[in-house]
């Protein structure tokens, strides 16, 4: 990846991951931990891969991202206000009453392509945007990211065998591999073990990538670009709660707000992270 493109795209994730503290602390709940696991594959989506227009969010031949785990809203939220769909003080009314921001995705929100936050049916709607794509012969793109611990849906895995059946080629999921979700590690609530090979079972084409390195994020969406005849699975290797120390792979940041001083811990923590890289 070019060097100056690398070092702007860390430097947007830095300011994602703020935003995230930002939102979830102004509404004293929400999802931390698996907001910040997906933020620099946000941001290289938003920043560097699809084709997306702030000045018209409904644009027709846009790219369209599905957030399968809609509870992740505050990683979404934030990258789309980085992005200029929406200002950035929207974030702290996050989940208030009468606020734009709920909990989960909602799609009259500017950059919101479809509601979400029932696990396991987003990539059924992600599927259907993919094959109308096909019928109409539209060149647009769909994304939809969802969790390790939501793939243990069994709706999950219909979607799946209809994206290989209809060789929905368009269409790229990405699976948020960090190993915790509410109730404890995956492998011992309901192990989806082994990912990739299901995936690949199922009639995908599948690519492992590291989730917090844009090298290895770039090499992964290029890769998927190449593919035809068959969906594409990116099964990406993350940690919960990146980028805030008390918070990485801590289940028990999966749905819980930061007090007054651990918002100040992790802003602090967050700021020095973006001085140096703009250093």
């Amino acid at each position: 990846m070019d060097a100056t493109l690398k070092k702007q795209l860390e430097i947007t994730a830095c300011k994602v991951r703020m935003g995230i503290i930002e939102g979830v602390h102004s509404a004293k709940s929400g999802h931390p931990g698996g907001s910040l696991s997906i933020a620099d594959t946000l941001t290289y989506l938003y920043f560097a891969k699809m084709n997306v227009y702030p000045d018209k969010p409904e644009e027709p031949q846009r790219d369209r991202l599905v957030l399968s785990k809609g509870h992740t809203a505050p990683a979404l939220y934030s990258t789309l206000a980085q992005r200029g769909f929406f200002p950035e003080e929207e974030l702290k009314s996050l989940r208030h009453i009468g606020a734009m921001l709920q909990g989960h995705p909602c799609i009259h929100i500017p950059g919101v392509d479809m509601s979400s936050g029932s696990l396991g049916q987003g990539i059924s709607a992600a599927c259907g945007m993919a094959l109308s794509a096909k019928v109409s012969s539209d060149t647009y793109k769909v994304y939809t990211i969802l969790g390790d611990g939501e793939i243990e849906e069994g709706q999950v895995w219909e979607a799946a065998m209809f994206a290989a059946h209809y060789k929905l080629d368009n269409l790229v999921a990405i699976v948020d591999n960090n190993g915790l979700q509410i109730d404890g590690k995956i492998e011992d609530v309901m192990s989806p073990y082994p990912i990739v090979d299901k995936f690949k079972a199922f009639g995908w084409h599948v690519i492992e990538m590291d989730a917090h390195d844009f090298d290895s994020i770039e090499a992964a969406f290029n890769e998927a670009e190449s593919v035809s005849g068959q969906p594409v699975a990116i099964i990406q290797k993350s940690v919960k709660g990146k980028g805030v120390s008390f918070m990485e792979n801590n289940v028990s940041w999966h749905g819980s707000a930061p007090n007054d001083e651990q918002y100040e811990q992790a802003m602090g923590e967050l700021k020095a992270a973006l001085a140096a890289l703009e250093a």
